[in-house]
């Protein structure tokens, strides 16, 4: 929902800001006075073509801000996606456009592309009566509008999902086509890589392990000098560290037997005389193990060299060697069951093909039963909106397969007798245009699952009077209950039914022609609704007629 608009030096507004509620929003106005500007800023934050015409002469650069209400789950995801936060669950856009032309597009106080606009814009507004921001005419959106009116969403989604896992399934299969000869290729340089590493059998940290037996070998007459005068000297020496700490622990035994306080020094002592005869124990042990062995040098020098020659060939380290040979026996194993691989995938996308017609199938008829419903509700409602003689067409045809089923839709329009129906971009009235959108919202009220949208209509009243203005009023006013409605109006008939009333007036200041907009009072929006039935000069009888209207608008 839009809460506020602001617009500053476009065309003739200087600076205006508006805030808008739920419910029928209405704009009226002198002919002229700028109704429609604020309806095509609006469409500037939801993608819309700028240009440097639209800059109020005499200033650089116009700007144009709205404030959203997101409600739509879609919209929060598509934002998260780019990065984007909302603010209390609202969400600033703003357009910028300088006198050069060029514009900037701001969404979330950060820059923006008119792209990442556009793809906003079906989450947060919709204009309808100006041909360049009809999203109605885009074969997506048709087909979309018809699977709502059909409630068609488990169907949908059923051959949504089959459609997904056919076309995954297909494209594996592409892919293992695509890679056989290589691997098969390849598959002779994999069995001798995975034999040259299976004759080694090397095993994780293994050349660690060997690189330090190695040392000890290659020092073995130093290793045993140090470590025997490291025995002497902690056990069989006459003077050894065993034999003093010995000595001391007597002597503190002794006198401790005089003074008790030194019974605490020799119990902190004997830690010390365990760890030497520990130690002294654990090095008698090592000199009788180590022993000078040339051909155990040899063996792990030659084990060394085959461990080192697969790091070269394989990987850095022992990991990496492994790690190289079990992806070397997969990919062995995948060429030798490819075929196998290749027959279960054929009857896979066989049974998928023919789960997704099904489908399809049943999809179709949903659509094709509900276009004719569809139509001939859509004809009741444009008779009722001054267009009674309009034939309405919706064509479900052949298309080909995707997630939104296997069919194309399409929207065709005959306004006058003998014409052929055609695409709802061909119609040139945008008033008709319009009250086509209106006659099928009206009819197609979105899925309670799907969040609510600004609608904007511009010239819906074009050609209309009399009681088909009051039906657009009542079909404008249903459509307010459940989404925010914007809409531009000449006809009293249809300013009774607003919820919101605003009117758009231009003023003259300092030479200048000025647009302004003003939320109205119920006090004022009678003398206003007078205006439009009398003209310039509001009669009394204009004003009672004035109170019916907004009486009758709001039964």
């Amino acid at each position: 929902m839009l809460v506020e608009l602001v617009v500053e030096n476009y065309a003739v507004i200087e600076k205006v800001r508006v805030r808008f509620h739920p419910g029928l929003n209405l704009l009226t106005g002198e002919t002229g006075s700028g109704k429609s500007i604020v309806v095509d800023a609006l469409g500037l934050l939801l993608g819309g073509r700028a240009s440097s015409e639209m800059v109020r002469t005499g200033t650089q650069r116009a700007r144009i801000a709205g404030i959203f209400e997101v409600a739509s789950p879609a919209l929060a995801r598509l934002l998260e996606a780019a990065g984007l936060e909302t603010e209390d669950g609202e969400l600033l856009i703003e357009r910028e456009i300088l006198a050069n032309g060029k514009s900037r597009a701001f969404v979330a106080n950060r820059p923006a592309t008119a792209a990442l606009l556009r793809d906003l814009a079906p989450h947060l507004g919709d204009i309808h009566g100006q041909h360049d921001q009809q999203r109605l005419f885009t074969s997506s959106v048709q087909r979309d509008f018809l699977d709502d009116f059909a409630r068609a969403a488990e169907l949908l989604e059923r051959t949504s999902e089959v459609f997904r896992r056919w076309r995954d399934t297909s494209a594996e299969l592409e892919e293992l086509d695509r890679t056989a000869q290589e691997k098969l290729r390849l598959a002779d340089l994999w069995s001798f890589q995975s034999k040259e590493i299976d004759a080694v059998a090397p095993q994780d940290g293994e050349d660690e392990k060997l690189e330090n037996e190695r040392r000890v070998l290659r020092n073995v007459v130093r290793l045993e000098e140090a470590a025997s005068a490291a025995y002497q000297a902690l056990y069989d020496a006459p003077d050894s560290v065993s034999t003093r700490l010995k000595s001391i622990a007597r002597k503190l035994e002794d006198v401790a037997r005089i003074d008790a306080t030194l019974a605490g020094i020799h119990e902190t002592l004997k830690p010390a005389a365990i760890a030497a005869d520990e130690a002294s124990h654990a090095l008698r042990h090592y000199l009788g193990a180590l022993e000078a062995d040339p051909a155990r040098l040899e063996q792990v020098e030659s084990r060394l060299a085959a461990l080192e020659k697969l790091k070269r060939k394989y990987g850095a380290t022992i990991a990496a060697v492994l790690a190289f040979f079990e992806d070397v026996r997969r990919q062995l194993a995948a060429v030798e069951s490819s075929s196998e691989r290749r027959d279960t995938l054929q009857r896979a996308i066989a049974e998928l093909a023919a789960e997704y017609e099904a489908a399809a199938a049943k999809l179709t008829a949903r659509r094709t039963e509900a276009a004719r419903d569809l139509a001939r509700r859509v004809e009741t409602e444009l008779a009722a909106l001054a267009m009674p003689k309009t034939r309405v067409e919706i064509r479900v045809v052949p298309a080909a397969w995707s997630e939104h089923g296997s069919d194309a839709v399409e929207f065709l329009i005959s306004p006058n007798p003998g014409e052929e129906p055609k695409p709802l971009d061909k119609i040139a009235s945008g008033g008709e245009l319009s009250r086509v959108a209106l006659a099928l919202m009206t009819c197609a009220v979105p899925p309670k699952s799907k969040a609510p949208v600004t609608l904007v209509f511009d010239e819906i009243d074009a050609g209309v009077g009399g009681s088909a203005a009051e039906a657009v009023g009542r079909r404008l006013k249903k459509l307010g209950r459940s989404s925010q409605v914007l809409c531009v109006t000449h006809l009293a008939q249809i300013a009774g039914f607003a919820d919101h009333h605003y009117y758009v007036e231009k003023q003259t200041a300092r030479g200048r022609t000025l647009a302004a907009v003003e939320e109205l009072s119920p006090e004022q929006r009678t003398r206003e609704i007078g205006r439009m039935l009398s003209g310039e000069r509001v009669t009394p009888e204009a004003l009672r007629h004035a109170a019916q209207l907004m009486k009758a608008g709001t039964e």
